[in-house]
């Protein structure tokens, strides 16, 4: 069955998880899908718990393989304090599993809040804030990849540049196959205004780094008054064979982009995984998919640069962006719902349902097939909320178009098609 408000949408409201139960202060026709969502197992191994930032500290420097760090519920005032893991296979959690109860607070003198410089490390159940620069930076050591993070029900506010910042810290070594998931970031009026460098912020920003899965999470706010932000989640400088999919991205300057840049110093691949290309290749192989991308913030659209755009293929090779969902509710104020830049950039654009012009751009190279650009603000559950699910009204996407490969689901992870045929957009309309 179709709810309005499915398990994605579940980080509007605040999230209790007990056991194995989880309680939510959401409507009552909201289901728990265990599927994509579900709480984490209880923690095992070595397990400290710690409820001061002394202590907190102390258990992150001193932490050896296999501990899980439990953070009674509070907010922990860092104040300058960081938290650098740099030993392998190690937790850290909230004790409740409730991020909203565990607050850690950066007061922006923090720089980075956690630097994970260590294999097989998970943050998981917490809420992170108001770092100088990143709450979240995973990068590598001197002599050692940084492989398998895994970040999970977290809420991140008001990074003073970006939220979660991936990239190698050695020639060499790799930041890979790392998951972000069922998260919420977002950057708040009151962030906004902390906000530096000519609007150098952004969500997700992931450079050198291959087979990481962003999936099932909520991005929104990342724009300012003046300067052009980053994207809610961008992959670029030579990443390769991410997969983004089920987001949900709100009045974000820029939702989500494959590359960026014709030259630079990107990581590079023995196996050439795009033997056609001439030069630099900024990102290789990205998946986009079933993501209810929109804009409805009045003040973006009043912004330097309003939307700019909903998907942002730029020199990025293999690229696909495949049953998406994009609206503005301002199209005079948007530049494209997807775009494909430059010569080296060959995508697939296929089903993706927008109301806003589809660009290609600088000689770039995109295959279209079943995208509508019509889309009406009648067809979905709630454009305001960025509840792009469609209604009966939305006829012209409703039973339209064949599934590509990889694609046998939609938003809430419910088989295609329900219908005759598979509908054009993230949602598969049914009952």
């Amino acid at each position: 069955m179709k709810f309005p408000i499915p398990i994605k949408l579940l980080f509007l409201s605040m999230v209790m998880l007990a056991g194995s139960s989880v309680r939510a202060s959401v409507p009552a026709a909201v289901q728990i899908d265990p599927t994509q969502c579900s709480p984490l197992p209880a923690p095992g191994g070595n397990l400290i718990n710690v409820s001061t930032v002394e202590q907190l500290r102390n258990a992150v420097d001193n932490a050896s393989a296999g501990d899980t760090i439990l953070l009674e519920n509070g907010v922990y005032d860092l104040d300058g304090v960081y938290l650098r893991i740099d030993v392998p296979n190690v937790s850290v959690r909230s004790q409740s599993g409730d991020r909203e109860a565990v607050i850690l607070d950066g007061n922006y003198i923090t720089n980075e809040i956690f630097q994970i410089v260590a294999s097989d490390v998970t943050i998981a159940d917490l809420t992170i804030k108001q770092a100088y620069n990143h709450p979240i930076h995973v990068s590598t050591g001197t002599a050692s990849h940084t492989l398998n993070t895994f970040l999970y029900n977290l809420h991140i506010v008001n990074p003073g540049q970006q939220a979660i910042k991936i990239n190698p810290g050695a020639a060499g070594y790799y930041t890979d196959n790392g998951t972000i998931a069922c998260s919420y970031i977002e950057l708040t009026d009151a962030g906004r205004a902390q906000i530096r460098d000519n609007c150098y912020t952004g969500g997700i920003d992931a450079h050198q780094s291959r087979g990481w899965v962003i999936r099932d999470n909520q991005i929104e706010g990342f724009w300012c008054d003046s300067g052009l932000s980053e994207h809610g989640i961008h992959l670029w400088r030579g990443c390769r064979d991410t997969l983004i999919e089920r987001n949900m991205l709100m009045d974000n300057a820029r939702g989500i982009g494959l590359g960026l840049v014709t030259d630079g110093s990107g990581r590079l691949y023995a196996d050439a995984p795009c033997p056609s290309a001439v030069g630099y290749v900024d990102d290789f192989g990205g998946i986009i998919r079933n993501n209810f991308i929109s804009a409805n913030d009045l003040d973006l659209f009043s912004s330097s640069y309003g939307f700019d755009c909903g998907i942002c293929l730029w020199n990025a090779c293999n690229a696909q962006a495949l049953h998406n969902s994009i609206y503005s509710a301002d199209p005079g104020s948007t530049f494209s719902s997807i775009e494909w830049r430059f010569p080296n950039t060959q995508a697939v654009i296929y089903n993706n349902l927008v109301n806003t012009e589809m660009r290609e751009r600088d000689g770039a190279q995109g295959e279209q097939r079943g995208n509508l650009t019509s889309a009406q603000a009648s067809w979905f559950i709630n454009v305001s909320s960025g509840d792009l699910h469609l209604r009966s009204t939305a006829a012209e996407a409703i039973d339209q178009v064949s599934i590509p490969a990889g694609v046998g689901d939609d938003f809430d992870g419910e088989t295609r098609p329900i219908g005759i045929a598979p509908d054009v957009g993230a949602d598969e309309y049914g009952d």
